[in-house]
């Protein structure tokens, strides 16, 4: 199948690429603006293959996605490219309603463009399928609840507002146009080639700089953690297998305190790579609450499973120590980031990293 991934130089979209290339009878081709998040290194592993193509172009400039999506005969669109970190939503709205509602909608105005053009077989296949987060739900109690494709939309930052809007606007092309699309909304990821501004990441590299490990508040706040390659088996099984018109949730079953992550962190690191002196849970320190920062997250991936036979391979620890181990081995793709991007900024800006 022909595949066309927005965002595919991100985190979880580079993991798509990687994953879908694996099968030498699929073509990708990835579009993404490259932004401060986009990293081609990430895609070094396939950037060779003859069935991997990149494209940068951003997702808001239709003209151009409807000439690749004709070019390269599409057969599914896989909608990842969005603004995506919370705190950078508060800071500045703007982006993230350009790129995640605007970008939306123009992308899907090239979708039907395209399909109406399509016949036959080929149109009976085509998806669009729009990569969303739990975080449109908004928050559940510590001790109570559960997210549910059929739980109501309840939004808390610009971020997951503009987020939600787009899920909207997939579902309103769906109703009204025919268009055949897929959403999916997912826990946190985690995992290889994950942007160092996020708290996994940015724990592990601060803990081997001796620096400061941040948690905002006391660290009670909850959230469910998938494996960012178990989140890929999972995108591309909802693209080709999933119900035209359909929502599914997509979790690892491993709800977690972020406080109990950095210590988790900290207690794989202290085996692996032990400091010259104490622990590094010695580093941990609690930093102001960010406005609106919801308690917990927790996705029912039960529907998944049932119709369409996905679940997580990895454990939250399998997974947290492979993804450590990643960082522990691949400097060249980190260091340039923390070398260019953090450099020299002061603490509150470079530890924005809770979610």
């Amino acid at each position: 199948m022909n595949f066309l991934v927005t965002g595919g130089a991100g985190f979880i979209g580079s993991a798509v690429c990687r994953h879908i290339c694996s099968d030498l009878s699929n073509n990708i081709t990835n579009v993404d603006k490259l932004t401060y998040a986009g990293n081609l290194a990430s895609l070094r592993p396939i950037e060779n293959q003859h069935n991997y193509r990149f494209e940068q172009k951003d997702i808001c400039d239709d003209g151009s996605i409807l000439d690749i999506l004709k070019r390269d005969d599409i057969d599914v669109v896989m909608h990842l490219a969005a603004e995506s970190h919370v705190d950078r939503s508060i800071d500045g709205p703007e982006a993230f309603i350009e790129t995640n509602v605007i970008g939306t909608f123009r992308m899907l105005k090239a979708a039907l463009e395209y399909y109406r053009g399509l016949s036959g077989a080929k149109k009976e296949r085509f998806r669009f399928h729009h990569i969303s987060t739990d975080e449109v739900f908004g928050d559940l109690p510590f001790d109570s609840g559960i997210f549910t494709e059929e739980t109501p939309y309840a939004p808390s930052s610009p971020y997951s507002a503009s987020k939600a809007a787009s899920d909207h606007l997939v579902r309103a092309w769906h109703e009204t146009y025919g268009l055949p699309v897929v959403l999916s909304n997912c826990s946190n990821n985690y995992g290889p080639f994950h942007f160092p501004e996020k708290l996994i990441p940015l724990v592990i590299l601060n803990a081997l700089d001796e620096k400061p490990l941040p948690i905002y508040g006391k660290g009670e706040n909850v959230r469910d953690w998938l494996y960012v390659e178990d989140h890929a088996r999972a995108l591309a099984t909802i693209a080709t297998k999933g119900v035209n018109g359909e929502s599914y949730n997509v979790g690892g079953n491993s709800e977690r305190t972020n406080l109990s992550v950095v210590q988790t962190i900290c207690a794989i690191l202290d085996r692996k790579r032990p400091r010259k002196k104490g622990s590094y849970g010695d580093l941990i320190t609690y930093v102001t609450d960010r406005p609106g920062h919801d308690r917990r997250y927790a996705i029912d991936a039960s529907k998944i499973k049932r119709e369409l036979g996905w679940t997580p391979q990895e454990s939250f620890e399998t997974g947290l120590a492979r993804t450590i181990d990643w960082y522990l081995a691949n400097e060249w793709w980190w260091g340039p980031i923390r070398r260019e991007k953090y450099s020299g900024q002061r603490l509150g800006e470079a530890q924005k990293a809770a979610e």
